[in-house]
């Protein structure tokens, strides 16, 4: 898109990703319709998968990286009795194996052993770089690929149901852990294998309860009434920092702080991070009181109007 046919647009934009597209053709997709400048999201989801991927426009782009730690829900599907080469359905068939006859309270156990920090081994298909290059890549390449065990926390797992071969769950967790990784755990656990063959994100925190919009949802807004009606869906950039301490600054400390000065906390504003804001609302800069209780400016915010 030429830039001469963009807009300056800012805000975040809870998108209810259908299955099939990549994130970033999702992302690609939002910010042509919204005709934006700059956009970004807040963590892939695959093709496979559906649900929640925030995406940040103009200068809520600042904050993206952010909210890639947040703690994370799932809704999930898994086939047992066959592992593939990606973990997920999208994949060739490695081995398969017998389903034995196993009751929920068996699956529940098996799980109950994944909730907490835990080592994980990625998939050999995954976004992770080694040497600066995506595993996946290397993977279709023909490349061996060992993928390194990492630390990751399940919060919570729940099984909701166990039918033959099937298994659905819901799971809480932090950054960095797949899905498709814990599909195919619990099927070794059980004796079998097993892959992911359906997954949904339901929230990524700050945002638990999200009022989602389907790419669909919005073109047909957008014929329907235009720009200014696609603009309402944003939330504001201070909403994907809910979980932060905010400090309001007159006009006078919101000019020196602008400037690169550093200011005196307010009292009972801790060292670490904080949203600054001007007397009326609006973000000034993420900022940071140090331990020497002073406010100094992390990166500033910069508005069209």
């Amino acid at each position: 898109m030429p830039r001469s046919a963009t807009r300056d647009v800012h805000g975040i934009l809870l998108l209810d990703k259908a299955r099939g597209p990549s994130s970033n053709r999702a992302l690609q997709q939002v910010r042509e319709l919204f005709r934006a400048t700059r956009a970004g999201h807040t963590g892939s989801l695959d093709p496979l998968a559906s649900g929640l991927l925030p995406i940040c426009l103009g200068e809520a782009t600042k904050i993206a990286g952010l909210l890639l730690g947040a703690r994370k829900a799932y809704a999930a599907e898994i086939r047992l009795g066959l592992t593939t080469t990606t973990d997920d359905a999208e994949g060739d068939v490695l081995v398969e194996r017998a389903v034995p006859a196993l009751q929920l309270d068996t699956v529940r156990a098996a799980a109950a052993t994944f909730v907490g920090r835990i080592r994980q081994v990625p998939p050999i298909y995954a976004a992770i770089k080694r040497d600066g290059v995506p595993l996946y890549r290397r993977a279709r390449r023909g490349e061996a690929v060992v993928a390194p065990p990492r630390e990751v926390e399940i919060h919570a797992l729940r099984i909701d149901a166990c039918d033959g071969n099937r298994i659905t769950l819901q799971v809480e967790c932090g950054s960095g852990t797949y899905i498709r990784s814990l599909a195919r755990d619990l099927g070794e656990r059980l004796g079998c294998g097993g892959h992911l063959i359906a997954l949904r994100r339901l929230w990524a925190a700050p945002f638990r309860t999200p009022a989602m919009q389907t790419l669909d949802d919005l073109v047909a807004l957008h014929e329907r009434a235009g720009l200014s009606a696609l603009d309402a869906c944003l939330l504001p950039l201070e909403a994907g920092l809910a979980d932060w301490p905010q400090v309001v600054l007159d006009a006078a400390a919101a000019n020196a702080l602008g400037n690169g000065l550093r200011l005196a906390a307010p009292p009972g504003l801790r060292p670490g991070p904080c949203l600054a804001l001007e007397a009326g609302g609006r973000p000034l800069a993420l900022a940071e009181v140090g331990t020497d209780g002073r406010l100094h400016t992390r990166r500033g915010f910069h508005w069209s109007s």
